[in-house]
């Protein structure tokens, strides 16, 4: 399935949603929880992965990164939008982005970045093959262009994990 046939332009994944802030998803800053933004990253990623994919169910494999560039106020408005920008044979690299918004002056800027990955799963919770992604705007080409080396980096990242877990305790702290 993996191949240009069945490709899909990447824009047909993307997800857009935007909300409002409200004061109980703020910090003692008064600006967004980090922990609030990162459901609605993986959330919209969710969506793009499954719109893409056409499964049921897709899982988070990883996060690379959420880099939080500004802070967002209560009195902004908080957009993220997500697409697939790279495909390997089962999984999926989804990029999202956050852009808030001031709603008195509507100045607008990117308030984060992240690339999380994701994996199509077919009804026995097996990886399915994806469909490959076909860009077309400078942002979705520069994105597929550098996609194979994030995805190299993110094979060695797991492989390090791996090794790093065979040394970490299980034991309960209390047990010691």
């Amino acid at each position: 399935m993996n191949d240009l046939m069945n490709a899909k332009k990447a824009k047909e994944s993307r997800i857009v949603n935007t909300a409002q802030v409200l004061s109980c998803d703020l910090n003692n800053y008064n600006t967004l929880f980090g922990g609030v933004l990162m459901k609605k990253l993986d959330d919209a990623a969710t969506l793009s992965a499954r719109r893409h994919s056409r499964v049921k169910e897709c899982v988070t494999a990883s996060t690379d990164s959420i880099d939080f560039l500004h802070p967002i106020q209560q009195s902004d408005s908080v957009c993220v939008e997500s697409f697939v920008t790279y495909t390997g044979k089962t999984s999926m690299e989804i990029f999202c982005k956050v852009i808030a918004e001031d709603m008195l002056t509507g100045i607008r800027r990117i308030a984060a970045t992240a690339f999380l990955t994701f994996v199509a799963l077919d009804e026995n919770k097996r990886p399915v093959e994806v469909p490959n992604i076909i860009p077309e705007t400078s942002e979705e080409k520069f994105l597929y262009e550098t996609g194979k080396e994030r995805a190299e980096m993110r094979k060695l990242r797991r492989q390090k994990s791996k090794e790093l877990a065979e040394y970490i305790s299980i034991e309960k702290p209390w047990d010691n």
